[in-house]
């Protein structure tokens, strides 16, 4: 994770705009999770942000739950502070700057999010998380996450990873997709099959498991405790 976290130190700053060359459909995929909280526009809630970044995903909760409270966790400070920044309008938002694997919660959230995080962790801890994540919620609790995933198949991953290059063309040279961004990939993320994320999330006490959106290795997903 040491890795992961100085690469975003880094990227901090232009990473707002350098999601929308990186992720396809970026707002898309956030507005997919955010659409799929199930509950009133009105309605005092208490919701955990894993891996906030620069406090997209946050931002666009509290823009359709105005009264929701929100607790924003990333490990690169850098992000925090972008995140402060961004969410600097509200004043009911918490910030912590941690390492989530060692976050300890006792059935406080209505609702836990994450997006572009759970890939960073190995597939045996991701697998194990969720056990953790159940924890943090309430009864009835639900748990939503949009991240990068592999396909069920290598054909599969094949299509996946060419699609992801086609779209990364678009906005960067073959040069810096091959030198900078697939080596980073290989390196920092450790993505699962999509069939084993519901699974682990069954197997952690999870109901009502769905994929919400799914556009080739990027996906949508989550469930009620």
């Amino acid at each position: 994770m040491k890795h992961v976290k100085n690469h975003f130190e880094e990227e901090a700053e232009e990473f707002d705009q350098l999601i929308q060359t990186i992720i396809p459909f970026y707002e898309d995929m956030v507005s997919a999770l955010v659409l799929s909280l199930p509950f009133h526009p009105k309605e005092q809630i208490k919701i955990l942000d894993l891996g906030c970044g620069t406090g997209n995903i946050s931002q666009k909760i509290k823009e359709k739950f105005p009264n929701a409270r929100i607790t924003c966790v990333d490990l690169a400070e850098n992000m925090i502070k972008m995140a402060k920044a961004k969410l600097s309008p509200y004043d009911d938002i918490e910030y912590l700057r941690a390492d989530f694997r060692e976050l300890e919660f006792q059935e406080e959230y209505e609702a836990v999010v994450s997006s572009l995080a759970l890939h960073h962790l190995s597939p045996e801890e991701q697998r194990s998380f969720y056990r953790r994540i159940i924890g943090f919620l309430k009864g009835g609790g639900v748990f939503y996450n949009a991240d990068n995933i592999l396909g069920s198949t290598p054909y599969l991953n094949q299509v996946y990873m060419d699609k992801w290059v086609e779209f990364m063309l678009q906005y960067r040279s073959r040069e810096k997709v091959e030198e900078i961004w697939l080596p980073k990939h290989r390196e920092e993320d450790f993505p699962s099959p999509l069939h084993h994320h519901i699974q682990w999330m069954k197997e952690a006490g999870f109901t009502d498991v769905d994929v919400v959106w799914k556009y080739y290795m990027f996906g949508v997903y989550g469930g009620k405790k």
